[in-house]
């Protein structure tokens, strides 16, 4: 299979994906996004009116809900138990519900912290690795370095990744060339946060490109989000794959915008981390966040300011007669990002909960829609370490672009979708191809399009 022609990305590192880390003003969208929005709502108004008002209605009570549970809403399972039907029944329900999950124990403790030593000598040998923050640097352009070439081909990450994928399925479009037996490795980063660091202050946001979610070209072309435009969000499936296959999430070839259909992102611990201790934040309130994020932009205020009494009611809340460009929060290339200024019936500061607290060898994995952030500064005593490690089928697109990461590693240049450059050409102690062979056999070097999988003519995602 031919790789998709793409430009190369600029150089850069992960400030590059997100507008408030990159430093630069935010600059306001191309005139043809108003006529976008409304091309999207037109003859539906009053329905997207009353969906709104029903939207706004509902996310009073699963605020207060999460309030109430805080991080223990979110569902956890042991490795050892994902095959076992009586436990997966009840973590399924809450999964497909709040779209995150911790799976304890995937790999044995003392080979995640064997994986965290062996970057650590890596970087040591190879000073010239860039990062960010630079003055104290916390998330590595690292994309080859033992441990992660370890941890991806690890058979057990992989059955993870199959077991986080079979949650998925095609009722819209049965015909969808989707495979979840055939985990496709993802070459991401991966993080080192030391105590005390408030540099890598990452706000709520979602991956997976910003303004491509309202445009017919982007996620358009999968109709994935149009049940919410059409004013029945409470109908609209986040678990539904078949019109993610045809979207497209990197219109503007953004430096670190991901062109890849993700159905997790995800993360595997090497550090014993809490809340508060430079980890992971989340917003459970799922699929009524996403439909709020998406038709935010097409209401505003009728007076008040945020804080102000009454500003958050129904009906204070208006759709625009005339629409403008805004979509709040997007930036061309970058990821969306959210604020309780542009975004404040979600009450961010009590919406946004911290992951339950893990140690080496779990994994954490929340869906591509989630909104999610890093807390703001790391207040624990010990490093915060991860390895970027998302869930990814097997499709037709994910195929082809396997294939130019698969010549990226052998390169030593970050993939397709990261900062181009030198990248770990120059490195030493650079991993090969048996290094992966060694790590997670036949199946780890399928994962990374080292090996072929058996033709198939058809994939078919089959429904949990």
């Amino acid at each position: 299979m031919a790789a998709t022609a793409r430009a190369p990305r600029a150089e850069g590192d992960i400030s590059s994906v997100f507008a408030s880390l990159s430093g630069s003003a935010p600059q306001p969208l191309p005139d043809r996004f108003a006529d976008i929005k409304t091309s999207l709502i037109q003859g539906r108004e009053k329905e997207i009116t009353a969906s709104w008002q029903r939207l706004l209605s509902t996310l009073r009570s699963e605020i207060d809900q999460i309030t109430t549970h805080g991080s223990s809403i979110i569902p956890e399972i042991e490795f050892s138990e994902i095959n076992n039907f009586s436990r997966v029944q009840p973590f399924t329900r809450s999964l497909k519900k709040r779209g995150v999950a911790v799976i304890r124990d995937v790999v044995p403790e003392s080979e995640a912290l064997s994986w965290k030593q062996e970057i650590r000598d890596y970087i040591r040998a190879n000073p010239q690795t860039k990062a960010f923050p630079k003055d104290n640097k916390a998330v590595y352009e690292l994309y080859w370095s033992p441990g992660q070439i370890k941890a991806r081909a690890h058979p057990n990450v992989l059955e993870t990744q199959k077991f986080l994928m079979s949650f998925w399925h095609t009722d819209s479009d049965p015909a969808a060339k989707i495979s979840t037996s055939h985990p496709v490795s993802y070459a991401d980063r991966l993080r080192i946060r030391m105590p005390g660091d408030a540099g890598f202050a990452l706000g709520p946001h979602i991956d997976g490109g910003s303004a491509e979610r309202w445009e017919k070209n982007g996620y358009g072309l999968g109709a994935v989000y149009d049940k919410i435009f059409e004013g029945r969000w409470e109908e609209f499936d986040s678990w539904d794959a078949s019109g993610r296959v045809n979207a497209e999430s990197d219109l503007y070839n953004g430096a670190g915008a991901c062109s890849m259909f993700r159905m997790f992102q995800g993360w595997l611990s090497m550090s014993n981390t809490g809340a508060g201790e430079g980890t992971l934040l989340v917003n459970p309130l799922f699929n009524l966040a996403t439909a709020y994020y998406l038709l935010r932009p097409f209401f505003s205020p009728k007076m008040g300011d945020v804080g102000k009494s009454g500003f958050l009611e129904t009906e204070n809340w208006e759709l625009d007669p005339v629409q403008s460009t805004a979509l709040q929060g997007a930036t061309l290339g970058c990821a969306q990002e959210l604020t309780t200024a542009l975004h404040p019936h979600l009450e961010l500061e009590k919406s946004m909960v911290s992951v339950p607290n893990v140690k080496p060898g779990d994994y954490v994995a929340w869906h591509c829609d989630m909104i999610h952030a890093v807390d703001g500064i790391h207040g624990g005593k010990g490093d915060s370490s991860v390895l970027y490690i998302p869930v990814c089928p097997l499709t037709e697109a994910n195929a082809r672009y396997l294939v130019t990461q698969r010549e990226a590693f052998k390169s030593g240049t970050p993939g397709p979708d990261f900062p181009g450059g030198v990248g770990e050409s120059q490195h030493v102690g650079q991993m090969k191809e048996n290094d992966i062979k060694n790590a997670g056999g036949e199946e780890g070097l399928k994962s990374m399009g080292l090996k072929s999988w058996e033709p198939m003519l058809h994939l078919q995602v089959e429904k949990v």
